[in-house]
């Protein structure tokens, strides 16, 4: 077998053996009719030098034109719409702003944005009415002072400084919060207590009532009534409820049918009728807030002070039922108690002293009437419940309308349950 030359003669050779008894290959019928309508192949141009390397040639400017121009050639012409011209006939020309080297040429550029902006004018009332606006606002630090980290304020906890109660002012409630939130993150006692002023009012209605009691129970309907009504408005706003007409109405009417309760029947059936009214009273609170289309929440709430309300209403007709003796002796501690309560004392001192003083009340006025010794008891009882009533007068950042009608009102109404068992007992 001859060896094949370098020419390649020899490998055209083995390739033509190799399909030497393969069948010929023939064309299907109707080739040449599928691909008459086909356009013919074009010889292509072999690849120029460059082309496959990493860097491509890139086509001349005038082929590149002329496919850009073939590409847009059946694109409808761009129009501008009408008045285009007119609305940016006004703008200033762009400039290409270039990197300000300093501070100067930052300041030139923020000239230049802010030139065809309109001039800035104050409100109506000039300069005047401005500085009211914002004469109530704080001072804005500056720079140097805005950066530093502000002293966080401290609060209340284990390891801080102890929230206290606060002591009665001989000025009134001068510690009072306005906002809850502001004085929680300041740590201040939540506990307000009312000052002097209700505090008068409060000895003023005790003893009104004290003095109403010995002539009857017809002249202590007056001021009883007087006393209901500021408990039902007072224990509605001291819950954070205001306005709440329809459970305040519904805590004084209790009251007032709990009143003629007493009246109509001997006080042997006394507290029969004012715990049958508390009950009636009770359902229909439960009635009236089934009704209520609020949510859950808030109608749950309402309930609550609803029912404490009107509780704490009729139970002061516990006064109209107990005899004279009594009422007029707790009603005079209640009264002693309270005042001494606002003296500007600390508040052990203040709370010894305000028991003590009930204690004494108590057996003067007890030697009066005829309770003797047992004076000292009721005065002692009832002065425990006025405190008790100043202490939840006094919860949660009360305002000044809550010290004027519940910081008046729960001391004596927290006494008159107090007073009329008392009153059996030492009776």
């Amino acid at each position: 077998m001859p060896w094949p030359d370098a020419t390649g003669g020899g490998a055209a050779a083995s390739a033509a053996a190799e399909t030497a008894y393969l069948p010929p290959v023939r064309e299907p019928a109707g080739a040449a009719e599928q691909t008459a309508y086909l356009p013919p192949v074009q010889p292509q141009a072999p690849a120029p030098d460059g082309w496959f390397r990493d860097e491509a040639q890139q086509p001349s400017a005038p082929a590149a034109a002329a496919s850009a121009a073939a590409e847009t050639a059946y694109l409808p012409p761009v129009r501008e719409p009408a008045g285009a011209a007119e609305q940016t006939a006004y703008l200033p020309p762009v400039q290409p702003q270039a990197p300000a080297p300093d501070a100067w040429a930052a300041d030139a550029s923020a000239a230049e944005q802010t030139a065809y902006l309109p001039p800035v004018r104050e409100p109506a009332g000039g300069s005047g009415g401005a500085a009211e606006q914002t004469a109530y606002l704080p001072p804005v630090p500056s720079e140097p002072q805005a950066r530093q980290p502000q002293p966080q304020a401290a609060v209340p906890g284990p390891f801080g400084p102890s929230a206290e109660y606060s002591p009665p002012t001989v000025g009134g409630n001068t510690l009072r919060a306005v906002d809850p939130a502001q004085a929680r993150a300041e740590g201040r006692s939540p506990i307000i207590d009312p000052g002097p002023q209700s505090a008068i009012l409060t000895a003023a209605l005790g003893l009104l009532m004290a003095g109403a009691a010995a002539i009857g129970q017809w002249a202590l309907l007056v001021p009883l009534i007087a006393l209901q009504g500021l408990t039902a408005a007072g224990w509605f706003r001291l819950n954070g409820m205001w306005p709440a007409r329809q459970g305040i109405v519904v805590a004084f009417a209790g009251a007032l049918v709990a009143d003629g309760a007493v009246l109509a029947l001997d006080r042997t059936y006394a507290p029969g009728a004012v715990i049958g009214t508390l009950g009636a009273w009770v359902l229909l609170t439960l009635v009236l807030q089934l009704r209520s289309h609020a949510d859950p929440d808030e109608r749950m709430y309402g309930l609550m002070a609803s029912v404490a309300s009107a509780a704490l209403a009729i139970v002061c007709t516990g006064f109209l039922a107990a005899d004279w003796e009594p009422v007029t002796t707790g009603a005079v501690a209640v009264a002693v108690a309270v005042f001494a309560r606002a003296l500007p004392l600390p508040t052990p001192a203040s709370v010894g002293v305000s028991l003590a003083a009930a204690a004494g009340a108590g057996i003067a006025v007890g030697g009066l009437t005829g309770l003797g010794a047992g004076g000292a008891l009721v005065g002692l009882a009832a002065g425990v419940c006025a405190l008790i009533g100043l202490r939840v007068a006094a919860y949660d950042y009360p305002s000044k309308f809550v010290h004027m009608t519940a910081g008046v009102a729960l001391p004596l109404a927290a006494a008159a349950p107090v007073v009329y068992l008392m009153g059996r007992v030492v009776g």
